[in-house]
């Protein structure tokens, strides 16, 4: 094989699509899915390539340092593609210790192997680090004077968008992380730095936006609302649902993992957006919309489901990625309009009840179980 690429968390939503991409398209790469499998990892999500002979799937958690180290010497492993992370806001409220141990000493435990195991011959390695925009904080929602919010703005590639303010997260923001989930977030981007700073360790760092499309573990927004509105279930919206998210097809950001992988600077930061910002309310409605036009009811009829409840404690209001670098030097941009990605998601989530199914019941988490402990 050309190259030995481990991809950490390649059962998780954004990973299973980084790991279907790399698999197809790189026939010559030996691909190695790390994954712990807990509720957010899924085989399933991988079906499709799982007998390919250039993938191999090791179940493993990214803190046991001593299993990560023994793995990339006896795979001689050159690159690594670091996704695995605990995710959802509302768990790392109820739950910080775990989010800690995750993500930051997680992706220590990584750093350290990848130390060990490269020992100072950085020639062809690369350890890239996927992080979030909700690192840099929150962005107000301001427009141009006696312009209206949304306005329309320009992105970098010339062409015109909506934004809900003149601001947007640059990669030379200061970190201010308002959650448990985007503090971890933050620590393990230091940790990343400083292991290039200090040792020379090969690292490339990436912060993106809200990612939506097939997989996605049905506590996130898009799918969850998908499926209540399909058996109409209340749509619970925090607040007013005013706070504002820029959305990113997740095969575009797969895309966009491949090229920094390949052609990225060392020691550089990306930031990943789809220069497509949405209020929380107008997105469910938009949800709404489609799921009752693709089930053949009267559109809109189910917005009488939407519930407003408590907002979540330090909410952020607005998320907004500038990705004008990443366009600039690597040529990137997202390849979906936003009402093509949407309409593809919910087809996708309707045709696949039975994916659905399996996750919201839990039954592939005992299956894993039974599967790993000998039963």
């Amino acid at each position: 094989m050309k190259r030995t690429i481990i991809i950490t968390g390649g059962a998780g939503f954004i990973g299973s699509h980084v790991v279907r991409l790399m698999v197809n398209k790189y026939p010559d790469y030996k691909i190695i899915n790390l994954d712990k499998l807990t509720y957010a990892g899924n085989l399933a999500n991988l079906k499709d390539i799982e007998d390919k002979p250039n993938y191999r799937f090791v179940k493993m958690d990214i803190c046991d340092f001593e299993g990560v180290l023994k793995l990339m010497q006896e795979e001689k492993v050159d690159g690594i593609i670091h996704l695995a992370a605990e995710s959802h806001v509302d768990r790392s409220i109820k739950d910080p210790f775990t989010f800690a141990q995750t993500n930051v000493m997680g992706t220590l435990s990584l750093l350290q192997a990848a130390k060990a195991a490269w020992n100072g011959d950085w020639e062809g390695k690369r350890f890239y680090h996927i992080s979030t925009d909700e690192v840099y904080g929150a962005l107000e929602m301001t427009h141009p004077e006696g312009i209206e919010p949304p306005f329309t703005t320009k992105a970098s590639s010339g062409e015109h968008h909506l934004a809900y303010g003149e601001k947007f997260f640059t990669e030379d923001l200061k970190y201010q992380p308002h959650s448990p989930y985007s503090a971890a977030k933050a620590s393990s981007d230091h940790f990343v730095r400083a292991f290039h700073d200090t040792f020379g360790l090969p690292t490339i760092v990436t912060n993106c936006s809200n990612n939506y499309g097939p997989y996605q573990f049905p506590e996130k927004l898009i799918p969850l609302f998908i499926n209540n509105i399909r058996h109409r279930k209340p749509l619970p919206v925090y607040g007013k649902g005013e706070n504002v998210r820029d959305w990113l097809y997740v095969e575009d950001h797969a895309r966009a993992i491949d090229l920094i992988f390949h052609k990225g600077k060392i020691a550089e930061t990306y930031n990943i957006g789809g220069f497509n910002e949405w209020k929380n309310i107008d997105i469910i409605k938009v949800l709404i919309n489609t799921v009752d036009r693709l089930l053949g009811r009267p559109e809109g009829s189910d917005m009488d489901l939407i519930t407003y409840v408590t907002d979540r404690a330090g909410h952020d209001l607005r998320y907004a990625i500038d990705s004008s670098k990443l366009q600039r030097e690597l040529g990137w941009e997202p390849s979906l309009q936003f009402e093509e990605g949407i309409e593809k998601t919910v087809r996708w989530y309707l045709d696949n009840q039975d994916w659905m199914d399996n996750v919201t019941s839990g039954d592939y988490l005992k299956y894993y179980e039974d599967m790993y402990s000998g039963r």
